[in-house]
């Protein structure tokens, strides 16, 4: 009997038998026409991307195929980095995903995008999305859809085998893109779960914001900002200290209703710098007055933490991997950190890509995040 997800990884340098390596191997566990499959393959088998869905599409009969590039891929317990790579993932679920296309477009009032579609809005629904991040806006897209959709859930990255426009390769069925974006909207209903890992671990106590413009904070719970976080990071033992002087991270905590924060309950951006004159700091995200916030920090440690955190309160029988390309080796020092983590944890197939930005919800809206992995779980929840 057919199994209902599958996960297929080839490192052949040679991308006809790279293809035909993981299309028949995925073809043995889950057999034809599954619902949806997904084609990650990395830069140096770029030009054969139309080539490779092909296969896909005559092997594997898939009701839809989405297709990327990326700088490196995973599938099972593998992280092939910045190597030849392809991996596949397929699905049976219990109805058909309805295929997405997005365009940006010129108006007077700058770039819109066209595409989402009306059965988006229709309950609790998940969109798996792939854009390329240089012609789409991703940040307004789902900062968007959060107003106009706002019980759907972005789960997906942006390519990442390419250092300009037009560079990147997409696929929806038998078309390939090199703009734009390309998805999945998953049938209502459909069991899925959401786990978005960004790596941070918090340092010092909440604070409110008791004044604040744009990106720039001015007020910490009615002291100047940079006063604050000058006496925040004075009572840090030396390790969160030189952890903080590598770089600094703020969390917003996104459901002010909790009364205790854990780590998933924060939007993690960036510190950008301070001014001494004004006491003002600056952050890598509009923070209103009133909004709970959290300094955090960021290192191997704390990323391996939290994912295994998360993992432990999610089950699936599947999952999609969505990592960031700072991650990895680059991160972790050693390879095959997140895949081996999440297929430890979920004993069945994983696959998917190292991106140039992660999309995932945190609370009840998704965002673009960075230096994050975001996990769409298959099954039992």
């Amino acid at each position: 009997m057919s199994a209902r997800y599958g996960a297929a990884l080839s490192e052949h340098p040679e991308g006809a038998v790279a293809i035909g390596e993981a299309a028949g191997e995925l073809l043995e566990v889950v057999g034809p026409a599954p619902d949806l499959v997904l084609l990650f393959i990395t830069a140096s088998h770029a030009a054969a991307l139309a080539d490779m869905a092909a296969v896909v599409r005559t092997t594997l009969a898939p009701g839809l195929l989405l297709g990327v590039t990326a700088v490196s891929v995973l599938a099972g317990e593998r992280e092939v980095e910045e190597q030849p790579g392809v991996a596949l993932f397929a699905a049976r679920l219990d109805a058909a995903p309805q295929a997405v296309r997005l365009e940006a477009v010129r108006t007077p009032d700058g770039l819109a995008v066209t595409g989402v579609p009306d059965e988006a809005a229709d309950g609790e629904r998940v969109l798996v999305l792939l854009a390329d991040p240089f012609s789409i806006p991703v940040d307004s897209l789902v900062e968007g859809l959060a107003e106009t959709h706002p019980l759907l859930r972005v789960v997906g990255g942006l390519a990442s085998a390419a250092r300009g426009p037009g560079q990147n390769g997409l696929v929806l069925d038998g078309t390939t893109f090199s703009d734009g974006a390309v998805g999945a909207l998953l049938p209502v209903g459909a069991a899925v779960t959401t786990l978005v890992s960004q790596g941070c671990r918090p340092i010092g106590d909440p604070l409110i914001v008791t004044r604040a413009e744009g990106q720039l904070l001015h007020e910490l719970a009615g002291q100047p900002a940079l006063e604050r976080l000058v006496g925040m990071l004075g009572a840090l033992d030396d390790n969160d200290r030189v952890l903080a002087e590598r770089g600094l991270h703020v969390g917003r905590v996104i459901d002010e209703r909790k009364l205790l924060f854990e780590r998933g309950d924060f939007l993690i951006r960036g510190v950008l710098g301070a001014d001494r004159a004004s006491g003002t700091v600056a952050v890598g995200d509009l923070i209103p007055v009133g909004s709970t916030v959290q300094f955090q920090v960021r290192d191997a440690a704390s990323a391996d933490e939290d994912l295994r955190h998360l993992l432990a309160r999610a089950r699936g029988e599947a999952a999609l991997v969505f990592t960031c390309n700072g991650r990895g080796t680059h991160l972790f020092g050693e390879p095959d950190h997140d895949a081996a983590l999440i297929a430890e944890a979920v004993g069945g197939a994983v696959a998917g890509m190292f991106c140039a930005g992660e999309l995932g919800p945190v609370g009840p809206r998704s965002f673009l995040h960075g230096f994050t992995a975001s996990v769409l779980l298959f099954g039992d929840s």
